[in-house]
């Protein structure tokens, strides 16, 4: 069939194989590249990474497998490919991994499956010693990486579904945005989130479930003794701050960062010195989830220009190169987690070259004379298009859309 794009309300109902085939590929391409030879001692053998199949937690399994070698467990939850329609991008991102996986000969598994279940939590303890085995490693995980970004979870405590919600927090939001087809401003408006959506949000979006994974590992003992941990967060501009880092899913980061404290508190009380959890506070990026969030698309549009312009650019598996080369596996930081350079919270920074004074001074400044005239050339609105596209397949570079595509093939 011909695949082109079917975008509503900022989402895309459909997907390219080929295009999210060649995307893993240069992803794979990138890592390789930017790591050859900078292997440390303590780098990591055995990772596993929970959300596995897109944006960030896509690029630490592949920096992780391409750039140090290790052997991977991967977990996702996607919706399969049929004759007739697509599947999810991360069902063919994890195909296109598992494929050449396979063919450098690196160990791996791939679940499917509700990541928030004990089940599940079962099933990657197995996967863990099965992947073990294969490398020739000790079975248990020295690097485990939460990055899961679904809008509703079911606790396995109560079987409750718990969704989230992006709204601010205490009172209502406006602010422009930008449709990133069109270029067209427009007023963004969302009303405060209710104390039920607040919580359900921290349900969902919070650390409770990163904490019962590090338990789960750990009682059953495939949990390295040196275990580093990490998950990923934003904070971004204080113009953003009413919807973001103030409102439902600041309030669920928060709880993000709770759990780390929570986890390394835990390390601490069994007499472990060596383990270590992070918050990795990451750039702004084009995801499918960020996607649909109010001001992000005006905001970042404009911060892409500036930080092209000044060679400061990075995409996911740019960032996540080095926060494994620059923060979490340096020479020295590699066999002692309190050398890992974190802020004053605690918290690991890759978002540093997003906050520069003067590329935050440059970006406002851009959002500031940004009209519908001229959106295109002060702003990388197009970019931002792009990047949405190409999460999806899409408008990659060498894919052919005009020719015949196999919903079941990569």
């Amino acid at each position: 069939m011909i695949l082109k794009p079917m975008i509503r309300n900022n989402i895309c109902l459909n997907c390219h194989p080929g295009g999210c085939a060649k995307v893993v590929r240069g992803e794979i391409d990138y890592a390789r590249k930017a790591l050859a030879g900078k292997a440390v001692e303590g780098a990591p053998k055995l990772v596993l990474v929970i959300g596995c199949s897109t944006g960030y937690g896509l690029a630490s399994r592949v920096v992780s497998a391409f750039g140090y070698g290790a052997a991977t467990v991967g977990i996702s939850f996607e919706k399969a490919a049929s004759a007739t329609k697509t599947g999810t991008p991360g069902w063919y991102n994890n195909a296109a991994f598992n494929a050449e996986a396979a063919a450098a000969g690196l160990p791996y598994k791939t679940l499917d499956g509700d990541a928030f279940s004990d089940g599940m939590k079962a099933r990657a303890v197995q996967a863990i010693r099965e992947t073990a085995a294969e490398a020739g490693v000790p079975a248990q995980a020295d690097l485990v990486v939460y990055s899961l970004a679904s809008p509703v979870r079911t606790d396995p405590k109560d079987g409750v579904m718990y969704k989230s919600v992006i709204k601010p927090v205490g009172e209502a939001y406006s602010g422009i945005t930008a449709d990133m087809l069109t270029g067209k401003l427009s007023e963004a408006r969302a009303e405060p989130a209710t104390a039920g959506e607040i919580a359900a949000t921290i349900k969902v979006m919070g650390g409770e479930d990163w904490e019962l994974w590090i338990d789960a590992l750990d009682r059953e003992g495939v949990l390295s003794p040196n275990a580093r941990t990490v998950a990923y967060t934003y904070i971004g501009p204080e113009l953003s701050w009413a919807i973001y880092k103030n409102g439902t899913i600041g309030r669920a980061k928060e709880d993000l960062e709770r759990a780390g404290k929570a986890i390394n508190a835990k390390f601490l009380a069994g007499g472990n010195t060596a383990r270590r959890a992070w918050v990795s506070v990451n750039k702004a990026l084009v995801t499918r989830a960020s996607a649909v969030i109010p001001i992000i698309h005006f905001y970042v549009s404009c911060l892409f220009k500036v930080m092209k312009e000044k060679g400061l650019h990075e995409g996911c598996v740019e960032q996540i190169a080095r926060l494994f080369k620059d923060r979490l596996y340096t020479a020295g930081a590699s066999g002692d987690p309190a050398k890992v350079p974190v802020d004053g919270e605690g918290r690991i920074r890759i978002d540093d070259l997003e906050m520069r004074e003067d590329v935050q001074k440059e970006t406002i400044e851009r959002m500031k004379k940004a009209t519908e005239a001229n959106i295109f050339e002060v702003s990388d609105i197009a970019g931002f298009k792009h990047d949405f596209l190409e999460a999806h397949g899409f408008d990659v570079p060498g894919i052919n859309y005009d020719e015949d595509a196999d919903p079941l093939g990569i």
